[in-house]
């Protein structure tokens, strides 16, 4: 599995969400009164025929990193996806990019910012049948308005990048599913915008194709260092790409942050049963169960290492322990084989809903 903690992330925020809501319906202002006096989503549906898409979103998205964003079927993510750009209006609240507000742009400040700040990478690819591969690449630059030579240089240049060198001349047809979202990230990429929005961009993708794809855009992302904001409901991929994570739950977020923090302490039942049948060896970091302040006498070891990378050096550990630094190499503690033994264990909640190890 690729390790997402390849850079230390920025505490700059690049995206800020807060008290979003959208409701759908005729009548969503009135709607809204109700949610915040605490109407759940199937009570707005039942009783006033209104359907709540975001409950009072509050995210603050840092630079040059990945947030994930993730839930099941229905919960939200796509909508607020949809928001950042003003594909979809909210009901209320506010959206902030680098300092500015997003919901009082005119049409011609949201165009720009559709056309330099953002990209989109959809699904369903969002490829024109029409154009070739190399057109396709080029159509974001042809919008921002790039003379055509500059824009067949950089568009041959991202589509070599993702392994499309020699397809340039054929169209959408001809390609694989992987091929064909390759080009929807080239294209993207071309743009050189800021933000990359990813609407389950690799969810219509076979298992060996999307974690290929997971594997490139990590390699990318190594040099780039673009905020992406990616969905997805899946949550191996979330933990596999994913700086920061945040779970929606029928519009409403339920936690987010370190994933690693997700998977060690889940605030309630809901997350606990979301990650209970995770492979926790693989995706447990060390970082998540060093003791600060402990030292051992094995092999010092990377805080984004495995548990299941990290066991055979601790077993080979005179005293079975060995000191955990971070990424620069700042000494962050200690984890010895039974730390790593006792963060294999599942998690199970208890009766008055505590999450404790079992």
């Amino acid at each position: 599995m690729a390790d997402p903690v390849t850079t230390e992330t920025s505490t700059e925020v690049k995206v800020s969400i807060r008290n979003l809501y959208k409701i759908f319906g005729d009548a969503p202002k009135a709607a809204l009164e109700h949610v915040k006096e605490g109407m759940t989503k199937p009570e707005l549906m039942d009783q006033h025929g209104h359907a709540l898409g975001l409950n009072n979103i509050n995210l603050d998205i840092p630079a040059k990193g990945i947030q994930v964003i993730m839930g099941l079927s229905g919960s939200g993510k796509s909508t607020l996806i949809r928001h950042l750009n003003r594909l979809i209006e909210p009901t209320s609240g506010e959206i902030w990019v680098d300092g500015e507000d997003v919901l009082s742009m005119s049409r011609d400040q949201l165009r720009d910012l559709r056309r330099f700040k953002m990209s989109m990478v959809f699904q369903k690819f969002g490829l024109l049948p029409h154009r070739t591969v190399l057109e396709n690449a080029k159509y974001g630059l042809e919008i921002q308005g790039v003379a055509d030579g500059e824009a067949d240089v950089r568009a041959r240049k991202w589509l070599d990048r993702v392994g499309l060198n020699g397809f340039e001349e054929q169209y959408p047809s001809q390609l694989s599913g992987g091929q064909q979202q390759r080009v929807g990230l080239a294209r993207a990429l071309a743009t050189d915008a800021d933000i990359l929005l990813m609407d389950e961009a690799f969810s219509a993708l076979d298992p060996l194709i999307r974690t290929d794809m997971q594997s490139i855009l990590l390699e990318l992302q190594e040099e780039l260092h673009k905020t992406i904001i990616f969905i997805t409901h899946d949550l191996d991929e979330a933990l596999n790409i994913a700086d920061s994570i945040a779970i929606l739950r029928d519009g409403e977020i339920i936690q987010s942050g370190d994933p690693q923090d997700i998977i060690m302490k889940p605030s309630d039942d809901y997350i606990t049963d979301f990650i209970r049948d995770i492979n926790r060896a693989k995706v447990v970091r060390i970082r998540s169960i060093c003791r600060k302040g402990a030292t051992g006498q094995g092999e010092t070891l990377k805080g984004s290492l495995s548990i299941e990378q990290a066991l055979p050096k601790l077993t080979k550990a005179p005293d079975h322990t060995c000191p955990v630094v971070s990424i620069s190499g700042a000494p962050l503690g200690a984890v010895s084989l039974d730390d790593a033994i006792n963060a294999l264990k599942p998690l199970e909640s208890d009766s008055d809903d505590e999450v404790r190890y079992a």
